[in-house]
């Protein structure tokens, strides 16, 4: 996170039942309840009951827009003015460039030049302003700190941000509204958000459930920093999914330690293997990103046996021009 400013720095509590319902209201008139798909196909080749939360059908093609539209319109009239800035190579980056203009204020996103052109394309079509950077993290910082001191706009982290997490609970609230009795809430695991949110929202509606997180084999920090207790930061990632080679942040952390979350791991290959089985039985479209959580379970047969999960499908903006099972 950039600087240590704390006029700099989002929100990093961890949000209450009330903030959950109030970001769930707050972002009721502009996000899609997307819908629940059932595959017999699927479940059958799983050995257990997969009810799939279809957030690559949300606005901008994944769930990133409920954290994003929490957070631009829990801001206050005057903060609003100034606008806002984020940093993010794909879809957090398109989701609060789409917030900022539903709400008509000004948006930034810092995007590093390695940014896939599908994405970039996504966050300047929805009217922000793209400030590039280099692509370590060190840059994306600095150059992040110095618009936030030129314009006085407010930061809106990617995950590591109270507002995004309460946010990116809803798609849990509304699942298990729509399916009681899950035994498993599954979702891929990056920077946190999403999982530290739907860990937040279990607790809330049904203290019993699993939550479980799936990520790939060559981005392992979130896996091995909560078996180890210690969060894993600094490693080199290897992997397809390109959604999913942030490091867990520290309250994320800090949520999926207290809520006794797990993660799986599964191969790039395998996911691959998932998307097309998403896309010949669901006849959806989704990213790498987003098949992580159904190679992951299919990895670990044994450990769902039966039982009816809950999987969020993350996000849908994928490149058709370079389909993974078609490019060497």
């Amino acid at each position: 996170m950039p600087g240590q400013d704390p006029a700099l720095l989002p929100p990093e509590h961890v949000p209450s039942a009330e903030e959950l319902a109030a970001a769930a209201r707050r972002i009721a008139p502009y996000a899609r309840r997307t819908p629940v798909l059932r595959s017999e196909w699927i479940d059958a080749l799983a050995g257990c009951h997969i009810h799939f939360k279809c957030e690559n059908l949300q606005r901008g093609g994944a769930f990133k827009f409920r954290g994003a539209c929490n957070a631009v319109f829990a801001l206050e009239a005057d903060q609003a003015r100034r606008g806002v800035v984020t940093q993010s190579s794909g879809n957090h980056g398109a989701a609060v460039a789409l917030a900022c203009r539903l709400r008509g204020i000004p948006a930034t996103v810092v995007v590093p030049r390695s940014a896939p052109r599908i994405k970039l394309k996504a966050i300047e079509g929805h009217g922000a302003r793209v400030v590039p950077c280099a692509v370590s993290q060190a840059d994306r910082d600095a150059t992040t700190r110095r618009v936030l001191e030129e314009t006085g706009a407010s930061y809106v982290h990617p995950f590591n941000d109270s507002r995004v997490i309460a946010g990116q609970a809803t798609a849990t609230l509304e699942l298990l509204e729509e399916v009681p009795g899950l035994d498993v809430v599954m979702a891929p695991v990056s920077g946190g958000g999403l999982l530290s949110g739907a860990a937040l929202a279990a607790r809330l509606r049904a203290p019993g459930i699993r939550v479980v997180g799936a990520e790939p084999e060559g981005a392992r920090d979130a896996h091995d920093g909560l078996v180890s207790g210690t969060r894993i930061t600094g490693r080199p990632t290897d992997t397809l999914c390109d959604g999913l080679r942030a490091e867990l942040g520290p309250l994320p952390f800090r949520i999926l330690r207290e809520q006794q979350a797990s993660v799986l791991l599964a191969s790039d290959a395998a996911t691959v293997a998932a998307m097309r089985q998403i896309f010949d039985h669901l006849k959806l479209v989704v990213e790498p990103s987003a098949a992580v959580a159904l190679a992951a379970l299919l990895a670990h047969r044994d450990a769902f046996a039966g039982l009816h999960v809950g999987m969020i499908l993350s996000g849908g903006n994928l490149d058709l021009d370079a389909l993974p099972w078609t490019t060497g």
